[in-house]
């Protein structure tokens, strides 16, 4: 009798586990359940539109310093399925993936319909059925068979079950139900609510390589920073908010930040870097353009919004204005009131507990094959490729063990 397996989520993850799986195991019938009328919407937003496949960084100990949860974890998985693999997974298929300069990896189509065409020609290759509009409603374990109805009302049953359905809360729900642990989820990888006038007209404008830190916390990160129409984001921001997402949502995301926005520089290095500077530029307006790495739009503001120091040259600069001016870039603080969903590429800690998943097949603790890949975990990462890759590499050790048992 022919075995079936279900997939519920018709996203990276769930796509991933069914064409791997339908090539370990061509006699079994493989479906994948996607409760939406389309599949692989994540997949087409991210990275603008380009998606970021992975990120070069092949070794599986630094790989996991990009997770804020589910580190410890993925180690042994990363040595299993990690970004060199992903790459030779994607051109054995034909798309060629590329890195750019900060690591990050694309196909070199520059397009994610090359990603989302390749797993849709795969699947049919392979006789993975996509049923769309069609979720799990319920889903229960009798015997060693698993019996769903749908939200269509179909009932069908399966030998075995990923669930890959991301930040579902149904599905969450469902897990639940069969006993599992949900770590509460909370989001990640978001962006900081400001209103400064420092920040005013700036909208576009950002910064090359500064730090962030939350007053208070141990909390850091470093990267560009980018402001925005309602505050600022970039790489930096979004990697803060990640290692930080939890203690934010306990504060209701009202909290200090402090940028030192040109790391290059030491509080007391900055210092004496603008002394230096006032005595080679003392003719020239403190405004007239930028002394460290920041655009001159942002020195301007930066300026401007110290006492008289904008109508001044430099000549004219008091050592007590120069230490205003210092901790003005070195220590700039904010008040953050909130927080601005990061584009389309929604991020989620929080999920199925860790704890009570078996990382070498992906498979439940608490029910025998039931199995889960990607977000619908409590794992996540920072920005670049990671949270794909983690999506990849679950993925692939759970369609590794279907058909084990």
């Amino acid at each position: 009798m022919q075995k079936t397996l279900i997939i519920a989520g018709g996203g990276a993850a769930g796509f991933f586990a069914a064409i791997n799986a339908a090539e370990n195991n061509p006699e079994w019938r493989i479906i994948i359940l996607e409760k939406s009328q389309h599949v692989l919407q994540k997949v087409k937003v991210s990275g603008g539109g380009r998606c970021n496949v992975t990120h070069e960084c092949f070794e599986p100990k630094e790989l996991i310093k990009n997770y804020p949860r589910g580190a410890k974890e993925l180690l042994g998985p990363f040595h299993a399925f990690q970004p060199t693999d992903t790459i030779e997974w994607f051109e054995r298929r034909g798309v060629q993936i590329v890195a750019e300069a900060d690591g990050r990896m694309f196909p070199s189509t520059n397009n994610s319909q090359t990603i989302i065409d390749c797993f849709t020609n795969e699947a049919e290759r392979l006789g993975v059925k996509i049923w769309t509009g069609c979720g799990i409603a319920q889903l229960e374990r009798t015997g060693d068979m698993w019996h769903a109805l749908l939200t269509d009302k179909q009932t069908i049953e399966a030998d075995a079950v990923i669930i890959a359905t991301g930040n579902a809360n149904s599905m969450w729900q469902l897990a639940q139900n069969l006993g599992h642990t949900l770590v509460e989820p909370v989001p990640s990888l978001f962006t900081f609510n400001i209103k400064d006038k420092r920040l005013d007209g700036l909208a576009g404008v950002a910064s090359t390589q500064s730090e962030v830190r939350i007053e208070g916390t141990k909390f850091a990160a470093s990267g560009p920073v980018l402001i925005t129409h309602w505050g600022l984001s970039g790489p930096g921001i979004l990697k803060l908010s990640a290692w930080a997402a939890r203690e934010l949502a306990a504060i209701n995301y009202d909290f200090i930040i402090r940028v030192n926005w040109d790391t290059r520089y030491t509080r007391d290095s900055l210092l004496e870097f603008l002394k230096e500077f006032k005595s080679e530029h003392s003719r020239q307006s403190v405004k007239s353009y930028s002394a460290i790495r920041v655009p001159n739009r942002l020195w301007q503001s930066l300026v401007g919004a110290l006492p008289k120091l904008a109508d001044m040259n430099w000549a004219d600069v008091s050592n007590k204005q120069l230490e205003q001016l210092t901790d003005s870039l070195f220590s700039c603080q904010f008040h953050v009131s909130g927080k601005s969903i990061f584009k389309e590429e929604f991020v989620t800690a929080g999920g199925i507990s860790l704890k009570e998943v078996d990382f070498k097949t992906m498979e439940s603790k608490v029910v025998p094959t039931l199995y889960f890949a990607g977000e619908v975990l409590d794992i996540d990462a920072v920005t670049g490729g990671f949270n794909f890759q983690a999506a990849w590499t679950t993925a692939f050790l759970a369609a590794n063990a279907i058909g084990r048992k």
